[in-house]
């Protein structure tokens, strides 16, 4: 437990034999986006649960816009190329650091900063990402995944994570958004928070208002990470276990 319900004073692990891993990133211009989508959406369609697909787009300062691809996969090498061959049909790719890879690297693949720093956040999950484009490579996407590519202004990126695996029984969406950006001033958090809603707000009825837990942003509360019954429950063992309130989560049920 932990949160609102308990503190964790222990842990114990399990040593298992290193799987066969393979992973990394395929980075291209932003101008490729909308064609990175649609074979994202073609390689999600079939994903064994072995496979991890994220669609990034990133806009970061000093570094032109750029989308890109992040990916592990359980298992050989060989079958996780086969896998994601569909990107290999996309031209002009600045970098790929795809390769087999020991458990150890995988939090390296994104290369995020380590370092704290502030930022703020919205997550939203996703039942689909509507139609394919009419022309892949063409224009940016139409209609509602349209969102997904169109430039972010103050943002320094969205993502877009296919729920498979473990997930899929935990959610009924298919696919879990993120959004990012920096609150340099009280200006650029404002323009942050406009873009996200303008974001959530293009993609319609793909986005059902339920969150992660574990992606809850400063303003939201429990109710919309939880079903009613779970929440219900929840709350009546925290005023039978808990009535003063001494074990505290920063999203109180």
């Amino acid at each position: 437990g932990g949160g609102d319900y308990a503190i964790v004073t222990a842990l114990e692990f399990d040593l298992h034999p290193a799987p066969s891993l393979y992973g990394g990133r395929v980075l291209w211009p932003v101008d490729r986006a909308a064609a990175v989508l649609d074979v994202y959406r073609e390689v999600t369609a079939s994903a064994p649960d072995e496979l991890t697909v994220w669609f990034d787009m990133m806009n970061f300062p000093g570094a032109p816009p750029m989308v890109a691809i992040s990916t592990t996969y359980l298992g050989e090498a060989g079958e996780a190329q086969e896998l994601l061959r569909p990107f290999e049909k996309l031209d002009g790719p600045i970098a790929d650091t795809r390769a087999v890879l020991e458990a150890a690297a995988l939090g390296g693949i994104m290369g995020e900063p380590t370092d704290p720093s502030q930022g703020l956040t919205r997550s939203e999950l996703l039942t689909g990402l509507g139609e394919p484009h009419p022309q892949r490579g063409g224009a940016l996407a139409r209609g509602q995944s349209g969102a997904l590519t169109e430039p972010l202004g103050p943002l320094f990126g969205t993502q877009l994570r296919h729920l498979g695996g473990a997930l899929r029984e935990r959610f009924a969406e298919e696919f879990y958004l993120y959004m990012f950006g920096v609150p340099t001033s009280p200006e650029v958090a404002g323009a942050v928070r406009a873009r996200m809603d303008a974001m959530t707000a293009a993609l319609g009825d793909l986005v059902t208002g339920r969150k992660p837990f574990t992606g809850l942003a400063a303003g939201e509360s429990a109710a919309a990470a939880l079903s009613t019954a779970d929440l219900s429950r929840l709350r009546y063992l925290k005023r039978a276990r808990d009535p003063h309130g001494v074990f505290r989560s920063n999203y109180p049920v």
